[in-house]
């Protein structure tokens, strides 16, 4: 089965990907995968104040996979596959594509305006042609509307 393979943070472009990949998948026959990183965990001194730093970072990621999940299947009937990984992010995308051999497309929003974001600038820049799966960069701008109809 074709999955598109969404990456969701706090940021509007993860709703615009995930809204494109949702309905690429219904047209498609195909399903998504969501996933939300956590930043690799920085070595602190004390033990204690590090492990609530990241138990609250994963109770975040969890929330925002958790929601992003309820919006899929409201608007598309998709259920997901969701995950929630820690690490730098170019790895966990990279381990997530060659785990499942389902996921055609690695789905990314740019910004509305400015810079397009990290992972963009990664995996089409320097990057480009080394991931096994096409990305698709959608413009962080679009309308709910403009994201149905190109879709």
């Amino acid at each position: 089965m074709r999955t598109y393979l969404v990456v969701i943070d706090d940021t509007p472009e993860a709703s615009v990907a995930l809204r494109f990949a949702a309905h690429r998948a219904v047209k498609t026959g195909g399903g998504a995968e969501i996933v939300a990183l956590l930043p690799a965990a920085d070595l602190m001194p004390w033990g204690g104040v590090q492990a609530t730093i990241e138990e609250e970072a994963r109770v975040h990621a969890e929330g925002l996979v958790q929601a992003a999940a309820g919006t899929l299947i409201a608007e598309s009937g998709l259920k997901p596959h969701i995950a929630v990984a820690r690490g730098d992010a170019r790895k966990v995308i990279r381990d997530q594509v060659a785990a499942n051999p389902n996921i055609a497309a690695l789905v990314l929003a740019a910004a509305a305006s400015g810079t397009p974001g990290p992972l963009i600038a990664y995996f089409a820049g320097s990057e480009a042609g080394t991931l096994s799966v096409p990305i698709m960069i959608v413009p962080g701008g679009l309308t709910p509307e403009e994201i149905d109809r190109l879709s």
